[in-house]
């Protein structure tokens, strides 16, 4: 097929972006999303549960009263007063929403962070930290986790020293290792940043471990949260807790109306019903143990313990023929391997209903690793 654009209109484009765009973003590469179109999906994190049929008809009635045609509460007050209730979050904590937590930790950035600021971070961790970073010109320091997946603290504590860091992240269960961080070291590290530390509680709901009550006494501390985790993926809601003082500085960097109406109402019926989400996280707990120890049976196969929603195994063959292997058996899920790091070889499985699960087992299993 001919191309509608003359290469010279191309190469115009071509000169223009080397001009204007930076170095760092041209050498970025885009989020990549792969069709799960036909397969059982695994890869992404998302819980595999729903509404049960009878409360969907209410949330369906509540949407069919939301006037689209005008803008959203700006400040989401109502779902505000809702979350505070449902996690316990004291009135003395300042609390922002986000469009996803991804948009939360793009305020951040944009906030503390710019030209010869760093941020730092143990790795492998979220990757949006480090790719946020780049795209607010921020230099991004990753400092290696241990063979096991633990912070080397003597590590992180001169890289602290050496580059001053405006911000440190620390995923808590850590994503892609499923593991919590030592919370001793991270207090460590909280009585002696120089910056912000950002304890970021994605998978909050798999193992009910926070640092929510260290917010009182360190006012350097933001605690991130999601509710792409529990069941709203599609939704797009996080939340960010910390000191009001900083809150309020965050605030002027959110764009008005970043949660729209749909998305605020959807929210507010779904934390009515909170203990049926808190029902769907106990129940995928139960199966994770299950998915672990079954996995642990199969040969070839190193899987480790994760308090998060996933599990992370390394193969003892290429992790590219086991992905596409179980791909070809219908099962989707995370290839993260990474020759030059600790990922080499690993992969990612999300726990999922509970059929999921055993065809992915079975899958795998058959692969003869």
């Amino acid at each position: 097929m001919q191309s509608l654009m003359p290469d010279s209109n191309n190469n115009n484009a071509k000169a223009s972006i080397d001009k204007w765009v930076t170095a760092e973003v041209r050498a970025m590469k885009a989020y990549q999303v792969p069709s799960s179109t036909g397969l059982i999906k695994l890869d992404a994190m998302e819980t595999p549960y729903t509404l049960p049929d009878a409360l969907k008809q209410e949330w369906l009635s509540a949407l069919g009263g939301v006037s689209v045609n005008r803008y959203p509460d700006p400040d989401s007050t109502e779902l505000k007063v809702l979350i505070r209730s449902c996690f316990s979050i004291p009135d003395e904590c300042g609390l922002m929403l986000g469009n996803g937590s991804d948009e939360l930790i793009q305020i951040i950035a944009m906030l503390v962070g710019g030209v010869s600021r760093t941020f730092l971070a143990p790795i492998p961790t979220f990757s949006m930290y480090q790719q946020i970073s780049t795209a607010t010109a921020t230099q991004f320091a990753g400092i290696p986790l241990a063979a096991d997946f633990s912070i080397q603290a003597e590590n992180l504590f001169e890289a602290i020293e050496q580059f001053n860091p405006a911000c440190i992240f620390f995923a808590y269960p850590n994503n892609p290792t499923g593991n919590c961080f030592d919370p001793t070291t991270i207090k460590q590290i909280l009585n002696n940043a120089p910056g912000l530390v950002v304890v970021d509680e994605a998978y909050f709901a798999f193992c009910q471990k926070s640092f929510v009550n260290e917010i009182a006494t360190h006012p350097n501390l933001i605690v991130l949260r999601t509710m792409s985790k529990s069941g709203l993926a599609g939704l797009r809601l996080g939340m960010m807790l910390g000191n009001p003082e900083w809150i309020e500085q965050m605030e002027k960097l959110r764009l008005p109306y970043n949660s729209n109406i749909l998305s605020q109402v959807s929210a507010q019926f779904y934390l009515q019903h909170h203990d049926i989400l808190q029902q769907q996280a106990e129940q995928i707990r139960k199966d994770r143990s299950w998915v672990f120890r079954e996995m642990s049976k199969i040969s070839g196969i190193e899987v480790f313990p994760s308090e998060a929603n996933f599990l992370l195994f390394r193969v003892d063959r290429s992790a590219d023929t086991v992905f596409n292997g179980l791909r070809e058996k219908g099962v989707l899920i995370r290839n993260l391997h990474d020759p030059s790091s600790p990922l080499e070889n690993c992969l990612r499985v999300t726990i999922g209903l509970e059929q999921e699960n055993r065809v992915f087992i079975e899958a795998l299993s058959s692969l003869k690793i």
